[in-house]
């Protein structure tokens, strides 16, 4: 009679070598239709399965990762879960750019790009009013356009966002340094003009490099379970998958947002409008994690202080940059909250 842990291990490396073997899984499964395009970006429209919610959420993702990371698979889905729960769902695709879009500036993904699609969703939903939610370097850019639109955003949900710079982890002969190389690193930029995608892995892999065997070992200790081996390859293929980023956008990241802080020090200038945070007043819930390598704690959590939002909630959640997306449900507090405010 066979060993059943025998039977266990075979299963375990059948699980583990099925990344190589096997065509990479489906992702971004939920049901949604497109609703606007500009260039190379689309709005879709994720109905919800019962409508219970008036006021429809609008999701900004990151620049230099593809948004399926918050469709990943059915039941490791938010999109999913919030369509489950009752909400309209809009999400914001910005599109892989090519060297034709080098001059896409941060203005205009803030104005040409976010604010018209959402004014597009709003149309589209017959709602008065919106909830913005933005994720990583997506929140950032949620929080620019809501401190400079005259959107009516009801509420303002931002998960795991850089926003302050002032505890870069660089010291301050660094910060000289960099500052006064600025002329010839946007010199450079520009010769690029697109950043490959293959720069952007890497330069994430310099952040998290401690931790790049983990992902391994966590799959060789549960392959012989199918369907988290499925879950590990889907989210595996989103972590490598990064998208050029256009240098001209790039550029004030660096030098403004990053280096001088700008945005908190209420000195960023987006079409000519200064971008002062005093301007938020919609309903504000920010979210961190414990262990998240990309976008520590500190990076976020001063923005309660800047806003005039009278309703706000901070709350830090166990886990990394990327696992409230990928859970398949909502935490209870992101459950009531939504609930109160839609």
């Amino acid at each position: 009679m066979t060993n059943p842990d025998f039977k266990k291990e075979i299963e375990r490396w059948k699980g583990f070598s099925s990344i190589w073997g096997k065509p990479a899984p489906e992702v971004g499964q939920t049901p949604k239709t497109a609703v606007w395009r500009k260039n190379k970006a689309v709005v879709w429209y994720y109905p919800a399965k019962q409508k219970k919610y008036e006021t429809p959420l609008f999701l900004i993702y990151s620049l230099v990762s593809q948004p399926y990371i918050l469709d990943l698979k059915p039941g490791s889905s938010m999109i999913q879960a919030f369509t489950d729960l009752g909400y309209d769902v809009y999400l914001l695709d910005f599109g892989i750019p090519g060297y034709e879009d080098k001059d896409i500036t941060l203005d205009d993904y803030i104005n040409r790009y976010i604010e018209k699609a959402v004014q597009r969703s709003l149309r589209h939903s017959k709602t008065p009013d919106i909830t913005i939610i933005g994720y990583c370097l997506g929140g950032t850019l949620a929080t620019i356009y809501a401190a400079v639109t005259k959107d009516p955003i009801k509420n303002l949900i931002l998960f795991v966002t850089p926003l302050d710079f002032s505890e870069l982890p660089l010291t301050a002969q660094w910060r000289k340094e960099l500052k006064n190389e600025q002329k010839k690193i946007e010199q450079l930029i520009d010769q690029y003009g697109i950043i490959p995608a293959n720069v952007i892995d890497h330069a994430i892999k310099l952040v998290t490099s401690p931790i790049s065997l983990t992902p391994y070992l966590a799959l060789l200790e549960h392959s012989y379970d199918e369907q988290y081996v499925v879950k590990w390859r889907s989210f595996n293929q989103w972590a490598k998958d990064h998208i050029p980023f256009v240098g001209a956008t790039l550029k004030p990241l660096i030098f403004d947002i990053a280096l001088d802080n700008k945005l908190i020090k209420n000195k960023l200038i987006i079409n000519k409008q200064r971008v002062d945070l005093n301007n938020i007043k919609a309903n504000l819930l920010v979210v961190s994690t414990t262990d998240d390598e990309l976008v520590p704690e500190q990076l976020t959590s001063s923005i309660m202080n800047l806003v005039s939002s009278k309703n706000k909630m901070y709350k830090r959640v166990r886990g990394g940059h990327a696992s409230i997306a990928i859970k398949g449900r909502l935490p209870e507090f992101l459950k009531h909250w939504l609930s109160k405010h839609s």
